[in-house]
């Protein structure tokens, strides 16, 4: 039972650990035995969601320079306007294999299906399909990137068990329509359904099985505090910090405030729910709880946990595809209502639930900054240590299109990005175009139906993004620039095209990386 509980100390301390997530006391430990001492961990925290979004409701009109509040009042990102200075805007983005009905931009599998399975991998999927239009084969509905995604290849360098904590908000299982982890080629990564399982992984608590001393005592009322707090009062009894101090404390109330709304609230049914149920009902959360979190933020949540507690530096939250947001009155599954085919093709009144949609997202992503922003350390915050960066699967659900796509970063991840600023990698105009998506749409009309970005707007290759990202987290390449465990060098690779059109041999062309390197604008 002692040792059960180390598992959940091995990121806190406890009276025979170090505390990794106390700066000061590393700092003095490490003073004290003559070590230099060691900086924050770094970390990438992922939401992803799907069907992207109405563009021109989420972009800032400033498109390269200086973000301020402004920028934000008025489109769907003001929920984050008191973040500014943290945030990164990364404009001009184009993401991979794009479907098209002439196979021009991409495979011809399903404007999902391989969108989700080369979104993280920059590989194309099997078995390829050269028919857009042939819905009698369903392989094609069924076909797997022919690589790991990005989560697996920077977990595979910096987590002991080489697995990123993915966490599918919500709980659904994913297929190859909707998954965007593989830990191999052709091989969906299911992660982790549920806030409990997660806690779980990390606390030993909750485990299917006989029950031990601590999960009995966890399912009586105690608790997880209750469980160590011997361990806690001999670490508080350690020299640290005024800052770590306050630090711990808001671990433990984070703590207290998750798992009273899990052992109260984590049904099956309310995290179906993604937490637009009612929680007024649940007597054992607390009215700041009740107030301010739903059970999509429970995700959200024991992901800061995992983050604090440096139990993983690679996190994934997946909001799932082809759900009914009927708690905001949207009554269509999220995939038809982007296609704006609600009732009727091209129905205007789908573009009002989209922005429901989009500000839920927004807020969502807001409560993650704001919980990560909470937690001090060493000179800035758990924010500051960290990328949390907020993917989307295609830029516009009607259009599908994947340039110009709308991409989120908060933090800078130990001073390796800069923040405060929207950065147009494409090429640096400042009023890059935000789309058509809040235009009347007419089905007979593709180029007013699909309401994308024109295609000559935003097309820099988001492999380089990612190099970017795996080069702040201390991912390292070997000497060919791709991500190698026990490499040194800098990673420069990425994937095994970064042209879009490269995609439509199906990956019978030679793996090539047209355009090397990160996106250096985006440094600090």
């Amino acid at each position: 039972m002692r040792m059960q509980r180390r598992i959940f100390l091995r990121g806190l301390g406890g009276a025979m650990v170090a505390a990794p997530f106390l700066h000061s006391v590393m700092e003095r430990t490490s003073r004290a035995a003559g070590e230099p001492a060691i900086p924050p961990p770094r970390r990438l925290i992922v939401m992803f969601t799907h069907y992207g979004c109405l563009t021109d409701r989420w972009f800032p009109a400033n498109s390269h320079g200086p973000l301020v509040a402004s920028d934000l009042a008025g489109t769907t990102l003001d929920v984050l306007s008191p973040h500014v200075d943290k945030l990164l805007l990364p404009r001009g983005i184009r993401a991979m294999n794009q479907w098209s009905a002439d196979m021009s931009t991409g495979q011809g599998n399903d404007p999902h299906t391989q969108v989700v399975g080369s979104y993280f991998t920059c590989m194309p999927v099997d078995p390829h399909m050269s028919d857009p239009f042939d819905l009698s084969n369903e392989a094609k509905f069924m076909a797997t990137p022919v690589g790991p995604s990005l989560d697996h290849v920077c977990a595979q360098q910096l987590h002991q068990d080489g697995e990123p904590l993915f966490l599918r908000v919500s709980n659904r299982n994913e297929s190859p329509q909707s998954a965007i982890s593989y830990s191999a080629s052709k091989t969906v990564y299911p992660g982790l359904g549920t806030p409990a399982q997660a806690l779980s992984a990390m606390t030993g608590l909750l485990q299917s099985g006989p029950l031990t001393a601590d999960s009995y005592q966890f399912q009586r009322g105690n608790g997880i505090l209750d469980l160590v707090r011997s361990d806690l009062e001999t670490l508080e009894r350690k020299d640290m910090s005024r800052s770590d101090r306050d630090k711990l404390q808001r671990w433990k109330d984070l703590l207290v405030d998750t798992t009273a709304q899990l052992s109260s609230n984590c049904t099956e049914e309310s995290v179906q729910a993604l937490g637009i149920a009612d929680l007024a009902e649940t007597a054992q959360v607390t009215d700041q709880v009740r107030s301010s979190m739903d059970v999509a933020d429970m995700y959200t949540n024991v992901a800061v946990l995992a983050a604090v507690c440096d139990f993983k530096r690679v996190i994934f939250l997946k909001y799932p595809a082809g759900y009914r947001f009927e708690g905001l009155g949207v009554n269509n599954e999220n995939m038809s209502v982007s296609h704006r085919s609600q009732n009727e093709i091209c129905n205007k009144e789908a573009n009002d639930q989209i922005l429901l949609i989009d500000q839920y997202y927004a807020r969502k992503f807001a409560h993650l900054v704001d919980t990560l922003q909470q937690f001090d350390e060493g000179d800035g915050t758990l924010l500051d240590n960290s990328a949390a960066v907020w993917f989307q699967e295609i830029y516009y659900g009607a259009a599908h299109n994947h340039n110009n796509m709308p991409i989120l970063q908060a933090g800078s991840c130990g001073g390796y990005f800069k923040t405060g600023w929207a950065v147009n990698v494409d090429d640096g105009t400042p009023d890059l175009h935000r789309g058509y998506s809040s235009e009347p749409c007419d089905p007979m009309d593709p180029e007013v139906t699909t309401s994308g970005t024109p295609a000559e707007f935003g097309n820099a290759p988001i492999n380089k993004y990612y190099c970017n990202l795996m080069n702040a987290l201390g991912v390292k390449a070997g000497e060919d620039g791709f991500p190698a465990k026990g490499g040194t060098r800098e990673v420069t690779h990425y994937g095994m095209y970064d042209r879009t059109e490269d995609f439509v041999s199906g990956g019978t062309l030679p793996a090539h990386i047209s355009d090397p390197g990160e996106f250096a604008d985006l440094k600090a």
